[in-house]
Order: structure tokens, then C-alpha cells, then sequence
């Protein structure tokens, strides 16, 4: 049960099974003692609930449960930077760097480092350096030394199979795509629980659920997960690249030869390759042959993934299938496929809009509700908003609740001419696209009817799905910070969220005068060239500053010195001190944290960054430079994969004094390489998003439902309810 244990930290509790749990105990043992108050140097306390159970469990599971927590906090990693006490300076400069290249290259003189390279006498200060100023390679691992945290500890409560099963079922149920955190958390949940009897809600968490029966030969179980041959190919793309979403093979082999994962397009092909043994295709074609659809309705839907469909019906012999007996449906599918026997959808749309037919093109939309919804802004500036809206009033209850919020969220932005929109395409990175083409020919007074048009449908919508809801109550709290917690709709995360996951767009409050950023990778890896850079870019009204490998110090940040090469196995680490005063009293605007691939490749998987806050002080080694402190960390990510260079994890808004949890992958292997619009646009985003706190007012409005300001009511939504995303969106009523 180690990986249900690890799930239950996401959650802000620890597991504890059954069996230890009934074991007959009064008094806090003398290991269960010393667990606490390990955990609290971490950060965390226990509940009196999770102390009982804590209290009986064996010496073996309280090993168990510490070191998974050690493990999420990363005390065994290596958090040693390059630089001793790098708070001060080292006085280090560009000239330094050029006399030890030439004194390298004509061998003069100096003090000769583990790493080969000379350093003269009078550059670097040596005694400052844990390893080499020149090459950035590290020589000393410090150890981090935890103490007596006197901060607010994180309660943690306990887990029970009971808390796990529902958990579960939360995630099999959630009306919106599940992001990296999640899926792990399911992942590890069916490998170890009971698959529940609930309809699962999105296609790509039956991925997860379809792999999970596969693995314990189950494969017939499988076939009633499997709506589409969109929903087969989805899982093959899955099983193949690791990504749940349909991204085009090219788009893929560009970001490998862009990124020079790769040497050429043959590697990055080879890369993509199928192979499927005799076993594995005849299962997949007995998925094909039992869909229900008619072979008309599968070839359409077939149609828009055409060239993925032919490399696949190659690698799965398909053909060879059909001609057996009992596999008639699958040849007729092929026969229809091949010879492009049917007609598309999508064809027709696009017909009708080019013949400027509205009657036509609105009747088909009607058809397919979710693909109308998809389409509403751009029809509503083609044929002009009264038509379009009138007809999609009469389809919208059909509208998943998801796709009606997010127009609602989306309508301000899209009808504005002078905002730049910010999209992410599938497998690539976060773009800045120009406004649509159509808006110039309307008036601002056109436009703004169109938005308020969209957002009283889509309002009123909502409200009519929670007013056919009955109440539990006639009260209803809500905790303030739910109106600061956007709804998880879209932008889903691509990182995993060990410690307290956060929803995108998440703020919270820099409770001191300082935030340290952190980033630590290479643990488990050979010793090797592998430069990933942390930095960070301020930005001023007319001037942008940026604290990175190249520039040490600038106004209000301090990095720790460039760490190029990984020593072996233990990884290492680089830091950045952000001064929030010196910042204000600079008249900065906003921090923009990012780390870069500096090495060929992409950002490397495992690697973790993060940022700890200050409301307690916090020490910088002057011995090693270490100045990680698990208690500290308020928010950290983990990347699992990547196909970019660069990534945005956080903003600094120095004004508000608040930290903003984004993630924003970008090209370019330094942080010049970040389009500031983007960032801009980014958070544009996440402002118009609607929060949880003004969905469930919606909800108390239509359910007629008083809201009160204590926790003695009916319905009660706390901060605590909301960090499971996945139990929110019981809330988007379909």
C-alpha cells in the first residue's frame, strides 16, 4: 500500500490500513514519538485521529510512512549550490571568466581543481566555491541539517481505505480532464484498489483504467470503455508516446530535431515507430469489430486522424483480421476507409459556411452540440450573433457543463480587439495569436453586446442546472479563499504536485520579506554534462531585468552560482533569493520564474522546482551554501516529461505581495527566450477564469440558498474541499 501512502500525502493525510488500525493501543510508543516529531522538522503535525492510529502501528509501517515523507520533501536529495553562502556576493566577473579560459588554454600557473581546469591566482576566491567556478562543476555534497521548525505546522489527517475508494471514484468521476498529479494519483490507486462501479466521466481517464485492466489481463473488460476508434487510437497514442492526448506525430518529431533530442529526423522517427505482436492486434482488432457504431459513423470519425490511421491499421495487420470469419464489421470499416466511402461531417459544416449559408451550417451544428459550443465565437462574427445565438440557446442544456463555462470565462477576451490571446496547441508550447480577423468589421458596440449575449446564456444555463438540483440545506459557506481559486477548466498541468497540490492560477501570499526559488535534478543520474538553469526575469514599466547563470546579482535577486555538470548519482541544486522591499522600492512590476534546458534535450524528467517562503527566517549555510528547508517550501512541482526547453512555474505580482502558480512551457534555452505577452496573457487567462467561490454563489443563488460567514451551515466549502479538483467538479451538472 506504499503508493496509496503516497497518494494520501497530495491530500494532506496519511494512510493507515485497517489492519493496523484495530490493533489494541492506548500509549504513543516510543518510535510513533519519534516519527511526529521527525515529521514536524518537516513541517507537518498530526491530527489527534492520525496520532491514535500512529500511536499502534508496527516500528516497520512508521518507517514506511517516514520515509515516504522524507521522500516527497527531498531530504536525501543533494540541495548544495556552487557557491558557499551565496547570499554575499563573491565579487566574481565577466574578466575572471576570459583569464582562466586563456590560462587553461596556454597552461599558466594557478591552482589546478578536480575537474582539470587551472584557476590563477587572483580571479575567483576558491574558498567561496564548492566546486569549479570555471566549468560549474561540483566537488562537495552538504548535508541538510533539519531542526526544530517553529512555524505553523501543516495538520496532516488520517487515511482510510474508505477515504482512498472515494478518492478514487472522485477521479474516475471528474468532469474535467485529470492533469499530471491526478493521473498519477490514479495510477497508483488502481494498482492497488478495487476498479469502483461508476461510469467514468472523460475519455482520457479510461486510458488509465483501460492499461490497468490490460495489465491484469482483462482486456475483454476493456471493450465497453471503448466508445469510438477515436477512443482505441487515443489509448495505442498512449501507449506509445506516454501522452493522452492525440498530438500529431509531426508535431512531435519537429520538437525532438528542434530540441536536439535527436540527431536527425530518421532518430526521430525511429522514435515513433509500431510494433504490435500477434497477441496485442488481435485484441485491438476485436475492439474495432465490437464497437457499436454503424462502419459509416466509425470511418468519419476515423477521417480526421487519417494518416495516424493508416500507419496503425499496417502495424496491427488489420487487414489480414478482416478477412477472418467473425471479423466481418472490421472489413467492412476497412473496405469503407479505404475507398472513402462515407461522408464527413466537419466537410459539410464547412460547406455550408463558405456558401455563407447560416440555415444550413446552423441545422448540422445542432446536430453535435459540444462541436456547436466549440465553434459559437467564431459563427457568432460569420453570420452575426442573433442567429447563432438563438440557435444554440435551443442546444445548449446538451452542452457539457465544462464547455458552457468556458465560454463564459472565454467571451470577454475573444471579442476584444485589442487583446492577443494566448493558446497552447496540442504538444506544443503556450502562443500569443492575433485577435480573429472578423472583429475589425463590427463596432465595440456589436462586439460588447456578443459578450454580454454569451455570458447571460451561459449563466443562465448554469443557474437553470443548480436550481434542478435539490439543496441539502438552506444554508451555504463558503471559505473566502475559494473566490481567489479559479475552476480547473483547461490549462491542465503537465507537472506532478507532490506537496499540497494547487489548481493553476492559485495564489498565495508571500508572508515575509523574501521568497527562495529552488531547483534541484540529476538525482539517480550518472555524473555527466546536463546544464539546466533556474532564473528569473523582473520586469519594469519601459525595462526588463533578468537574474540568470550570466547575471549573478541584479536589484532585489541573488542566484547561487551556474551549475553545469551533475556530479554522480546525487543530483545538485541552484537557488535564487527574490528581496520583495528592494523590489518595491525599485518600482518593479512582477517576477517571472523559469527554468531552462541549457543542455541539448529538454527539461530533464524529475528534475523539481519550487519556492519556499519567508514568514519564518530562513538560513543560508555558510559552510555549503544549502539553503533548502522542507518546513519552508510552500509550493514545488516535479516534471515527469517534457517537450520543451523552457518552463514557466510561478509569478512574483511585487505589489500585491502575492505568488501566482502557473506553468507555461516556452522555447529557447535561456530565459531571453521568454515572450513577456505570453506571461501577460497567461494571466489574463487565469483572471477571467470563473473562481469556485462564484460558482457555488451561483449555485446558492439558484438553489435559493443563504450564504452565512461561519462553518455552521447545510452545505460547507472550505479551502481543504477545494485542493480536490477532482471533487469540484461534481459541480458542472450536465
Amino acid at each position: 500500500m506504499s503508493t496509496v501512502l503516497q497518494v494520501s500525502l497530495r491530500g494532506k493525510a496519511i494512510f493507515v490500513p485497517a489492519t493496523i488500525r484495530k490493533t489494541a493501543g492506548k500509549l504513543l510508543s516510543g518510535p510513533a514519538a519519534m516519527l511526529v516529531a521527525n515529521m514536524a522538522k518537516l513541517g507537518y503535525g498530526v491530527s489527534d485521529e492520525l496520532l491514535a492510529a500512529l500511536s499502534v502501528a508496527p516500528p516497520a509501517y512508521l518507517a514506511k510512512v517516514l520515509a515516504a515523507v522524507q521522500k516527497v520533501k527531498g531530504v536525501h536529495k543533494n540541495w548544495t549550490p556552487l557557491v558557499k553562502d551565496w547570499g554575499n556576493a563573491t565579487g566574481e566577473t565577466l574578466l575572471d571568466h576570459i583569464i582562466t579560459y586563456f590560462a587553461n588554454i596556454f597552461q599558466t600557473k594557478g591552482t589546478r581543481l578536480q575537474c582539470g581546469h587551472i584557476i590563477p591566482a587572483n580571479t575567483f576566491p576558491l574558498e567561496r566555491y564548492n566546486g569549479c567556478p570555471f566549468c560549474g562543476t561540483p566537488f562537495t555534497k552538504g548535508e541538510l541539517h533539519l531542526k526544530e521548525y517553529k512555524g505553523t505546522l501543516q495538520v496532516l489527517e488520517l487515511w482510510t481505505e474508505k477515504d482512498a475508494e472515494a478518492y478514487l471514484c472522485n477521479l474516475l468521476l471528474s468532469k474535467t480532464a485529470l492533469d499530471a498529479t491526478q493521473m498519477d494519483s490514479l495510477n497508483a490507486l488502481l494498482a492497488e484498489l478495487s476498479l469502483p462501479a461508476v461510469e467514468i466521466a472523460m475519455k482520457e481517464t479510461r486510458m488509465a483504467v483501460i492499461d490497468a485492466l490490460l495489465t491484469h489481463n482483462k482486456g475483454e473488460e476493456a471493450q465497453s470503455l471503448f466508445d469510438t476508434p477515436a477512443d482505441i487510437l487515443r489509448y495505442l497514442w498512449f501507449k506509445n508516446t506516454g501522452m493522452l492526448q492525440l498530438t500529431e506525430p509531426s508535431v512531435i518529431v519537429k520538437s525532438l530535431l528542434k530540441n536536439k533530442v535527436v540527431s536527425g529526423e530518421k532518430e526521430a522517427k525511429a522514435k515513433l515507430h509500431l510494433h504490435y505482436s500477434r497477441k496485442e492486434s488481435i485484441v485491438i482488432a476485436r475492439w474495432l469489430n465490437e464497437l457499436p457504431l454503424k462502419a459509416h459513423a466509425m470511418c468519419e470519425i476515423m477521417h480526421t486522424k487519417r494518416a495516424m490511421w493508416v500507419r496503425f491499421i499496417r502495424a496491427l495487420r488489420l487487414a489480414e483480421y478482416g478477412n477472418r470469419k467473425g471479423f466481418e464489421k472490421l472489413q467492412e470499416v476497412l473496405d469503407k476507409f479505404y475507398n472513402k466511402d462515407y461522408t464527413v461531417w466537419q466537410g459539410q459544416v464547412n460547406t455550408g459556411r463558405t456558401r455563407y449559408d447560416s440555415a444550413a451550417t446552423l441545422a448540422l451544428l445542432k446536430q453535435r452540440p459540444g462541436l456547436f459550443a466549440r465553434s459559437l465565437f467564431s459563427n457568432m462574427l460569420w453570420f452575426g450573433h442573433e442567429e447563432v445565438t438563438e440557435a444554440f440557446t435551443e442546444v445548449i442544456d446538451k452542452v457539457p457543463a465544462r464547455l458552457v463555462l468556458t465560454l463564459d470565462m472565454y467571451a470577454e477576451n475573444y471579442f476584444d480587439k485589442r487583446t492577443k490571446r494566448i493558446v497552447k496547441p496540442l504538444g506544443g508550447i503556450s502562443k500569443v495569436v492575433n485577435k480573429h480577423q472578423l472583429l475589425d468589421i463590427y463596432a465595440e458596440d456589436d462586439l460588447q453586446e456578443m459578450r454580454k449575449a454569451v455570458r447571460g446564456l451561459c449563466k443562465k444555463a448554469v443557474q437553470q442546472r443548480f436550481a434542478a438540483t435539490p439543496a441539502a440545506g438552506k444554508q451555504m459557506y463558503i471559505a473566502p479563499e475559494l473566490f481567489y481559486m479559479p475552476v480547473a477548466i483547461g490549462d491542465r498541468s503537465t507537472t506532478v504536485q507532490d506537496v499540497f497540490p494547487a489548481l493553476m492560477g492559485t495564489r498565495f501570499p508571500v508572508e515575509g520579506a523574501s521568497v527562495r526559488l529552488f531547483m534541484q535534478w540529476g538525482t539517480g543520474l550518472p555524473a555527466q554534462h546536463l546544464d539546466m538553469d533556474l532564473s528569473c526575469l523582473v520586469t519594469y514599466r519601459g525595462k526588463v531585468e533578468r537574474c540568470s547563470y550570466s547575471s549573478l546579482s541584479i536589484t532585489g535577486c541573488k542566484h547561487s552560482g551556474d551549475i553545469i555538470h551533475i556530479p554522480e548519482k546525487t543530483g545538485t541544486a541552484e537557488y535564487i533569493e527574490i528581496n520583495l522591499e528592494a523590489l518595491r522600492k525599485a518600482k518593479a512590476d512582477y517576477v517571472v520564474f523559469t527554468c531552462n534546458a541549457f543542455s541539448n534535450g529538454t527539461v530533464t524528467p524529475n528534475l523539481v522546482v519550487g519556492w519556499m517562503n519567508s514568514r519564518y527566517p530562513m538560513k543560508i549555510s555558510k559552510n555549503t551554501g544549502v539553503a533548502y528547508n522542507p518546513a519552508h517550501v510552500q509550493h514545488q512541482v516535479r516534471v515527469t516529461r517534457s517537450l520543451s526547453k523552457g518552463l514557466v512555474f510561478g509569478m512574483l505580482d511585487v505589489a500585491a505581495g502575492e505568488m501566482v502558480w502557473m506553468e507555461i512551457p516556452f522555447d529557447g534555452q535561456v530565459v531571453q527566450n521568454l515572450d513577456t505577452t505570453v506571461v501577460e496573457g497567461m494571466l489574463q487567462k487565469l483572471k477571467d477564469k470563473i473562481t469556485i467561490g462564484e460558482l457555488l454563489t451561483l449555485k446558492a443563488e439558484a438553489q435559493g440558498m443563504v450564504l452565512t460567514e461561519t462553518e455552521q451551515a447545510d452545505e460547507v466549502y472550505t479551502k481543504a474541499w477545494a485542493t480536490n479538483a477532482a471533487a469540484v467538479t461534481a459541480l458542472l451538472i450536465d
